[in-house]
């Protein structure tokens, strides 16, 4: 995510064509972007499985209530500190719903769900990730309000609104559907679910998901707006067919990203040490990593812009940095790129490990919980 974010807003390249145009593209540039598509579906994922384990501890109506108030302080969260922090426009001439917005939407709404029958919900959450590209043709033309829900559900759109532009970078359904399956897939950490049994559960779960991207993808009918084809090259086929449709997340893409990441689980929950402990540290303190890495990258950015001779000021934006024209012709190579993401999770690290140990040496507050 923070490689990603990093190269949004440093990388040269990343301010003249889009990494994934195979016609412009590099295989190291494409992978640069494209292993960063793990975190927005895996961090959803994870944040049902969270709301599920949290559930162990509190009665349905207190889990209920901490997912309705948890998911609408996301929301406020992201229409102001976070929406800040990407462009510094005091204005607020661009409002991007994206993933703080899902994630806290996603929250609100399984604040009813999770009131359903286990296997009803389960059985809902496949058939929104499986089905959701059904209604990839359906459109609602305009800017009415009928237009504006419809996106907010399943269609990125802009909608530019008395000299407002409002933005639908995540539209809630795909994802509510991949939190959905997250927080079925916490019933595996249930303490009558042995290590082993949940071991093998999760590699079988993994291949076989990895396995069916596979398939479906070969098929090339279903899954993707954006079929594969073969291109010039070999390796240039391969990341045609590895080319997936992230906004909002097809089926496809939220099989190769969570295939893996459920086989990664089951090879890391027994694995310690420091590197393991460190990273756990910032894991535990996801909310207060994400808006901080945000906050330091454009703030770097400001810093490098004005050393490169430009004024500080073309990194006040109304949208996302490749859009604006002054930033042409700024950034740095992809190598000094990574060696600025590196020095960000380094300067990160220390901050989220201080409150990491803050949170849980303060577990009688309750906003720590919040945040």
């Amino acid at each position: 995510m923070a490689l990603d974010h990093v190269r949004d807003y440093f990388h040269a390249d990343s301010m003249i064509f889009d990494p994934t145009d195979l016609q412009t593209t590099t295989p190291v540039f494409f992978f640069t972007r494209w292993i960063t598509h793990f975190c927005a579906p895996v961090f959803m994922f994870l944040a049902g499985t969270s709301a599920f384990l949290v559930g162990q501890r509190k009665s349905r109506r207190e889990l209920s209530w901490f997912l309705l108030t948890r998911g609408l302080w996301l929301i406020i969260l992201e229409l102001t500190v976070v929406n800040f922090a990407w462009f510094f426009n005091i204005h607020f001439t661009a409002i991007f719903l994206i993933v703080i917005w899902a994630l806290g939407l996603g929250m609100m709404i399984m604040a009813a769900l999770i009131h359903l029958p286990f296997r009803l919900l389960m059985v809902l959450g496949l058939l929104i990730v499986a089905g959701h590209n059904l209604l990839d043709n359906v459109h609602v033309p305009g800017d009415g309000i009928g237009a504006i829900l419809w996106a907010g559900l399943h269609e990125r759109r802009v909608f530019e609104i008395n000299g407002y532009s409002l933005r639908t970078g995540y539209p809630i359904l795909p994802w509510l559907g991949i939190m959905i399956t997250g927080y079925c897939f916490g019933s595996l950490y249930r303490k009558q679910v042995s290590p082993a049994r949940r071991k093998r559960t999760l590699q079988l779960t993994g291949i076989g998901v990895c396995c069916l991207f596979i398939l479906i993808r070969a098929i090339n009918v279903y899954g993707d707006p954006s079929p594969w084809a073969q291109q010039a090259s070999g390796t240039l086929t391969v990341l045609s067919f590895l080319n997936l449709t992230k906004y909002p997340p097809s089926l496809l893409y939220t099989l190769m990203t969570l295939g893996p990441a459920i086989l990664l689980l089951s090879v890391t929950e027994d694995i310690r040490g420091k590197f393991s402990n460190a990273l756990s540290a910032i894991g535990r303190v996801p909310m207060f990593f994400y808006i901080l890495h945000i906050y330091l990258i454009h703030l770097g950015a400001m810093l490098a812009i004005s050393l490169m001779g430009h004024p500080w000021t073309d990194m006040i934006l109304d949208s996302w940095p490749w859009t604006q024209q002054q930033l042409k012709g700024y950034g740095f190579s992809l190598g000094s790129t990574y060696l600025i993401w590196l020095g960000l999770i380094l300067l990160l690290y220390p901050l989220c490990a201080w409150y990491d140990k803050y949170k849980s040496s303060h577990k009688d507050k309750w906003w720590l919980s919040y945040l």
